[in-house]
């Protein structure tokens, strides 16, 4: 004898739950691209297509953070901005990421032709490395540039005594 059996309501949920689930890591996996004209928050957070972005695997100096080069101290923050705002140089970026950071900001690696952004900032000691970038970290310490040159506190450092928890941290 044959059994048949039709599809019920839970069988569809089911079905429905594990096609959405899939899209949702297939979205993961692919990851997020934004593109366009950033304006530069800070040494490492960009504003692309009304989004905020953190750059991934670098922490540059907080606007308010100063740093000491030669006995005098320096708005090493704002030096971060204005580099970053220099490598840019009024050209798109293009911006690819996965995650977000727990201001929801989408963590991303961005690029303005074949430069990527995060390592450059790293490579002329105007950041440091945060996950990534350790030999562009490296090869600055030892060039003594940016940073290197003087001495620093870490941003994440200088954060947790200065700051309350901020987006634009």
């Amino acid at each position: 004898m044959r059994v048949r059996r039709t599809i019920g309501w839970m069988d569809a949920v089911t079905a429905l739950t594990i096609v959405g689930l899939l899209f949702g890591l297939a979205s993961v996996l692919r990851g997020e691209r934004l593109e366009g004209s950033p304006v530069v928050i800070d040494g490492d957070t960009l504003l692309v297509a009304g989004r905020r972005i953190r750059l991934k695997g670098m922490d540059a100096p907080e606007l308010r953070q100063t740093c000491e080069r030669d006995r005098a101290r320096y708005p090493c923050g704002e030096e971060a901005r204005m580099a970053l705002r220099a490598l840019i140089s009024g050209r798109p970026v293009a911006c690819l990421g996965g995650s977000r950071d727990r201001f929801e900001r989408l963590l991303a690696t961005c690029s303005v032709g074949d430069i990527d952004l995060g390592a450059e900032m790293v490579r002329r000691g105007l950041a440091v490395a945060y996950g990534a970038y350790d030999a562009e970290e490296r090869a600055a310490r030892e060039a003594r540039v940016g940073l290197w040159a003087g001495t620093f506190e870490r941003p994440a450092d200088w954060r947790r005594r200065h700051e309350p928890r901020s987006p634009s941290a």
